[in-house]
């Protein structure tokens, strides 16, 4: 299946740095004549960052062309019959969004679906998480009556206290809070562990050193011509993935003129340029007020790094270490990474544990809260997929750790 771009879920927003993001719909025609079909292949995934049923969206599509939807959710194959335009099965998606997902008061996507059982009549309403309003869906719609036949599962109750799944009564819901939605929970808590990562370590740690020497601890940046044209090749249209979560008290990270979107555009349009180092970046954060907030530096790590982060960590490693002064600093950190690599730069996975390494050696990452990190999943910066992916990465420095940590205690 072709890789699909990122896109926000409510795609009448441009801010690069809304943090509602969804992949962008893909669509496949197979077939001829009248056996002709539509198959979208990441149907999945789209209905994943939206939290609803693929279900429901392939039966949204079926009712507003007429169309017949079959769907074998098993083998997770999604058709539309007919020969469909994607922009055309975009442009619906938006409509889905609108009608089923956003909540009609404050426009976030950050909803449960429910339904409520009324005497004989059963109504669905969204319940939004971010305002608190619950907003009726329009019951006349064809799409309700499936909705009704297959009413979405109860949302899973949180450790933080049973009586919200309590609280909705009888009603089936889901939320939604898509792959990049944070806030949701706490690092290290709240979060499903992979016991696959506690339970083994394949990768060998033998060449994690190499190429992660430490650069002189000082506020200078290469900016000879070959790296800032290596710099900037690699610059463009890659910040597609940014978002920002909640957390510190100034500025919404919805709002394109906050602190945070101000700092982290900052970066990104000046990274790469003569006389732009770690000291420049550094008195903007002071000019925006937010060089001591844990945001900005999950901002900046989506902003400043590149494909290059290993060699980009040394060099901004002064940076790092007068912006990263607590745990909660270095938590943000990790999800800036969970981001950049999981999201932005895929192929930047395998190289995890030399990134991580880098920021150790660095003295920016202490070792129990990488550890921490490592084995226990969080939805808070990603989805819960990507979580996994990142960390099983992980895997080849954290047996380093514990390998040196070993070789310590017999010394």
């Amino acid at each position: 299946m072709p890789a699909a771009g990122i896109v926000n879920i409510r795609r009448d927003v441009d801010d690069k740095f809304y943090r509602y993001r969804m992949p962008l719909l893909l669509t496949k025609i197979e077939g001829k004549g009248n056996g002709i079909k539509t198959v979208i292949p990441n149907m999945s995934d789209v209905a994943r960052a939206l939290s609803r049923p693929p279900s429901y969206i392939t039966k949204f599509f079926g009712c507003e062309l007429g169309a017949q939807t079959p769907f074998d959710e098993k083998n997770d194959r999604y058709i539309v019959n007919g020969a469909h335009d994607a922009i055309r099965l975009r442009e619906l998606l938006d409509g889905f969004i609108d009608k089923f997902v956003l909540c009609a008061s404050c426009k976030n996507p950050e909803t449960d679906l429910n339904v409520v059982k009324n005497g004989r009549r059963e109504d669905i309403f969204r319940d939004c998480k971010a305002c608190g309003e619950r907003t009726n869906i329009d019951m006349r719609h064809k799409l309700v009556t499936f909705i009704l036949k297959n009413p979405p599962k109860n949302p899973k109750k949180s450790k933080k206290g049973k009586g919200e799944a309590a609280n909705n009564g009888n009603a089936g819901g889901v939320h939604a809070s898509g792959p990049t939605i944070p806030g949701q929970e706490e690092d290290g808590s709240g979060g499903d562990t992979d016991d696959e990562l506690t339970r083994k370590i394949k990768a060998e740690a033998a060449d994690l050193t190499n190429d992660t020497v430490l650069g002189d601890d000082d506020w200078a940046v290469d900016t000879s011509t070959e790296a800032v044209k290596a710099r900037i090749k690699t610059l463009e249209g890659q910040m597609g993935g940014l978002s920002l979560p909640g957390g510190d008290d100034d500025g919404s990270e919805d709002d394109a003129d906050s602190p945070y979107s101000q700092f982290g555009r900052w970066v990104e349009e000046h990274r790469g340029q003569d006389g732009i180092g770690s000291v420049q970046i550094y008195r903007k954060a002071e000019e925006l007020g937010v060089e001591k907030k844990h945001k900005a530096v999950l901002v900046l790590v989506q902003a400043l790094f590149t494909e290059d982060i290993v060699e980009e960590i040394n060099t901004y490693n002064a940076l790092l270490a007068k912006m990263i002064t607590s745990e909660k600093h270095q938590k943000a950190l990790l999800g800036g990474i969970e981001r950049l690599a999981g999201l932005t730069y895929t192929k930047l996975i395998p190289a995890i544990p030399k990134i991580l390494m880098a920021l150790y050696q660095n003295d920016v990452l202490d070792e129990e809260v990488v550890k921490q990190w490592g084995t226990h999943v969080s939805k808070k910066y990603v989805d819960k997929e990507t979580s996994k992916k990142v960390r099983k990465a992980s895997e080849p420095f954290l047996k380093w750790l514990e390998e040196a940590d070993d070789g310590s205690e017999e010394e």
